[in-house]
């Protein structure tokens, strides 16, 4: 059975952490995952793990190009990727932020309601995921840096969550002490 609504908004974002954390090391190893993607991650109590390589490439360059007619998950790639097959360390990154949404949906599917040519016209209008009720507006906007053209790297994301972890701590420190006046 689904349980939706056990996991602290603190949970979640250790999860996107974690994700991160391990696209980061992908990323500076100069390998493209591909397929990022909560379905393609291990999640244990106290962790969550990048998994199923099948996609993943080494890339000398930062880039690459698949051959044309190739599958991909249409719903978790970069317009690039839909338009070109070109795949890079941005591209992963734009996965990065629908694992995020996905992680603050509670695991519903992105774009449920539409077909896959129609995630494609949506994107091709500039038109995003919406905010998940879960989301804080903070996580929702390093969503949207995710699928922006010029996009952040897994670094700059890891600093920006970290951040958002210290500010959900400094604002729960500050409503306890509130409490205890």
């Amino acid at each position: 059975t689904l349980h939706r609504g056990v996991l602290s908004r603190d949970t979640l974002l250790g999860m996107c952490l974690d994700v991160c954390e391990g696209m980061n090391y992908l990323e500076n190893s100069n390998y493209l995952h591909r397929d990022l993607a909560a379905r393609n991650c291990l999640v244990s109590q106290n962790i969550v793990k990048v998994a199923d390589f099948g996609m993943a490439r080494f890339v000398l360059d930062n880039d690459y190009t698949s051959s044309q007619g190739s599958k991909f998950p249409i719903r978790w790639s970069a317009p690039e990727v839909i338009r070109y097959g070109k795949y890079s360390s941005k591209s992963d990154v734009w996965s990065f932020g629908v694992l995020m949404w996905e992680v603050y949906s509670e695991g519903l599917l992105p774009y449920e309601k539409k077909n896959n040519m129609d995630v494609v016209n949506s994107l091709n209008r500039g038109q995003r995921l919406p905010k998940p009720e879960l989301a804080p507006t903070d996580v929702h906007v390093l969503m949207t840096w995710c699928w922006k053209e010029v996009r952040v790297v897994f670094k700059c994301s890891i600093y920006n969550i970290f951040k958002l972890q210290y500010l959900e701590y400094q604002l729960l420190v500050f409503r306890i002490e509130a409490c205890s006046i």
